[in-house]
């Protein structure tokens, strides 16, 4: 995630969401080497003209020297299936598309999402059950190490789960303010102190005006769902 000096991850109005360096772009393509599946949410797909896959040929061929897959797997994530079926992302076909939803989803978005995508799943009746979600991932799909590009809601969601491993978090030298401005975790978060996820700093590196900081999660909380 990369976010301003303030912690905001888009403006207010969530029109600009993309901010930082051509360091910090290259940072994201190379971290999606090394995973299995990219992983958004429906805003985040909606909103920006992008298509979660692995970029140019030379992290392609990265990819393939750590021993996996060309390609990536792609997911987004929707409770409801809120999802446009006309986005970008779904106009580039070169690796399957899964989309996690619930139950909540009606049936004219299931039809339309399952005419774009290669599997609409659904985990839970109202919330979605991450857990439940990456175990039908490692199973079907042979996901081992998945990276998740936000939004907000979604990333709070895999905290409160206990199912972040690392953080990825980029400083950018903005401040864009707004008490509505989404930050790297919304959502319901964490009601106590004492329920907040511990992190360990692992590195960090100064590169400009950015700062590129790598968190080891060690508290993970556990306590709600998407």
């Amino acid at each position: 995630m990369s976010m301003t000096a303030d912690g905001k991850i888009a403006t207010a109005n969530r029109r600009v969401s993309s901010f930082g360096s051509e360091r910090d772009q290259v940072h994201l393509m190379e971290l999606r080497t090394m995973a299995d599946a990219v992983m958004a949410g429906a805003r985040t797909v909606d909103l920006n003209p992008v298509n979660l896959g692995p970029g140019s040929a030379k992290y392609r061929a990265l990819r393939v020297k750590r021993g996996l897959t060309e390609y990536n797997l792609r997911i987004i994530v929707s409770r409801r299936g809120t999802i446009d079926p006309n986005a970008e992302i779904f106009k580039k076909k070169f690796s399957p598309i899964i989309i996690l939803t619930t139950d909540l989803i009606t049936p004219l978005r299931l039809r339309r999402l399952q005419a774009v995508a290669d599997e609409v799943k659904s985990f839970g009746n109202q919330e979605l059950d991450f857990s439940a979600a990456f175990k039908w991932l490692t199973t079907k799909w042979k996901v081992k190490r998945l990276l998740c590009e936000g939004g907000g809601e979604v990333n709070d969601a895999l905290f409160s789960a206990g199912l972040v491993d690392e953080l990825h978090l980029t400083i950018c030298p903005k401040i864009f303010g707004g008490k509505t401005a989404p930050t790297i975790a919304d959502g319901a978060g964490a009601v106590k102190l004492k329920d907040a996820s511990l992190l360990k700093l692992k590195s960090f590196k100064k590169q400009g005006s950015e700062l590129f900081l790598v968190y080891q999660v060690l508290k993970k909380r556990r306590t709600s769902k998407l």
